[in-house]
């Protein structure tokens, strides 16, 4: 009898395991869109503080920000509900390749992220401005690449990028990140801080004596997407370009973007020029 109750016991071990493994096979070769339909859940990045694009409210636990706007208003085209995993901007990229998250909002296509994700259309455009003290002036590009030029910028960012590009004559100093950026541009050791216009307005709100903003001509513009998985099942995407082509069609990301820089940034919608167009 013993000898039987082991026998079933192990069969039924075997079994077990037999079944794991298929399941896990079979998790392992679902695609990301079918994912999302079998659990009817879409998985979102979401970083804490990064207004306006994210914030957690510490009242509610509620995520806010354009980002989980256009995340909800997405699983709403699917009728699938979202979960906001926290991530950060340098963590965004591995936890979209390792299948933590299905989608990060906001997420510049770099050369070096697009060979490790794959990346929608433009959600929207951010207008690189200058943040200048008193006295100084960044009202084109030519002007301010000159070596009297001290221009400061977050060191690797979007901002460090394009000075190398088109201010290879000025002094730039490259910081660790771009709070540091700001303090060397309030003490005096830089003239002109790059900032997309997403940041720069924010900083002025809040510290409005720092400087003066402007865009400088020609107008530079920074591509903003949404990363997500690589795969070789292109139905995650296509669904997403599908929805970015209908709301920017009907000219819904603007308001997206200026509702909630004046609900979390307290920045009006009449305080972008005409020229800013997301």
């Amino acid at each position: 009898m013993n000898t039987k109750r082991k026998f079933l016991a192990s069969a039924l071990a075997v079994a077990t395991l037999a079944f794991a493994g298929a399941a896990q096979a079979q998790s392992a070769n679902e695609t990301a869109m079918e994912r999302i339909m079998r659990t009817k859940t879409i998985r979102i990045g979401a970083i804490a503080g990064a207004i306006p694009y994210f914030n957690k409210n510490l009242n509610t636990g509620k995520w806010e920000g354009f980002g989980p706007d256009f995340a909800e208003m997405f699983a709403a085209r699917l009728g699938v509900k979202t979960e906001y995993l926290e991530t950060t901007w340098g963590n965004s990229v591995l936890d979209v390749q390792t299948n933590k998250i299905d989608l990060m909002f906001g997420m510049a296509p770099t050369p070096a992220r697009k060979e490790v994700v794959n990346f929608s259309d433009t959600l929207f455009n951010n207008t690189y401005t200058t943040v200048c003290r008193k006295g100084n002036s960044g009202k084109s590009w030519a002007e301010l690449n000159t070596p009297a030029s001290r221009v400061v910028v977050d060191v690797g960012s979007s901002h460090d990028q394009l000075a190398t590009r088109v201010l290879q004559n000025a002094s730039v100093t490259r910081l660790e990140n771009s709070g540091a950026a700001t303090l060397a541009l309030s003490s005096g050791r830089a003239d002109c801080q790059i900032l997309v216009v997403l940041l720069a307005k924010p900083l002025l709100e809040k510290r409005p004596g720092i400087g003066a903003m402007s865009i400088p001509s020609p107008v530079e513009t920074a591509p903003v997407s949404i990363g997500m998985r690589k795969e070789a099942d292109d139905s995650l995407q296509k669904a997403v370009n599908a929805w970015l082509s209908d709301i920017r069609a009907k000219d819904e990301v603007r308001g997206v973007i200026l509702g909630n820089m004046q609900k979390l940034a307290g920045v009006p919608p009449e305080a972008f020029p005409p020229e800013i167009k997301f």
